[in-house]
């Protein structure tokens, strides 16, 4: 009996920086990138041999120049995404109240803007992928699914706080 391929995907970090008053900084994305135009939070793909939390603090610091201390990046979601062409990525998300420097644009080839918006209430123009994890984000789960299809009602954006079986 064969074996199928072993699955693999894209790992993302995300940083979801928070001020005082509860926002989160997001980028309006720019250029010949995907989603060019609609808000995410700093963040992007692993490097070969990288750890998570290693890729998050560098992807923060070119983005949006700023320094995280790791004793102050914290976890609080992991999303499995499909993307509307059928390919599945793992999104680690990490939150942070503490960071040195003012953030300001670090790749202005790839953003044109940084707006600070209410988690619970993300800006219409938010990628689909951010707009689900704000929202599980701010429910307090832990992992999701997002943009892969049940076979009862199509394609999901779930989530389950207790259960690894989601």
């Amino acid at each position: 009996m064969t074996k199928p391929p072993r699955y693999r995907l894209v790992v993302d970090v995300m940083v979801l920086m928070v001020r005082d008053d509860g926002r989160v900084l997001l980028l309006r994305r720019a250029g010949q990138v995907y989603a060019s135009g609609l808000l995410c939070p700093p963040g992007g793909h692993l490097e070969e041999d990288e750890p998570v939390t290693a890729g998050a603090l560098r992807e923060v610091a070119e983005e949006v120049g700023v320094t995280i201390a790791p004793s102050d990046l914290e976890f609080c979601h992991v999303i499995h995404h499909r993307s509307p062409e059928g390919k599945g990525r793992m999104g680690m998300v990490f939150t942070t109240q503490r960071w040195t420097g003012r953030p300001a644009i670090g790749e202005p080839e790839k953003c044109s803007a940084l707006v600070w918006a209410d988690p619970a209430r993300p800006p219409a123009d938010c990628v689909p992928y951010t707009a689900a994890v704000l929202k599980r984000f701010c429910a307090g789960d832990l992992l999701s699914e997002h943009g892969w299809a049940s076979p009862r009602t199509g394609p999901t954006s779930r989530s389950n706080a207790h259960s690894p079986d989601v």
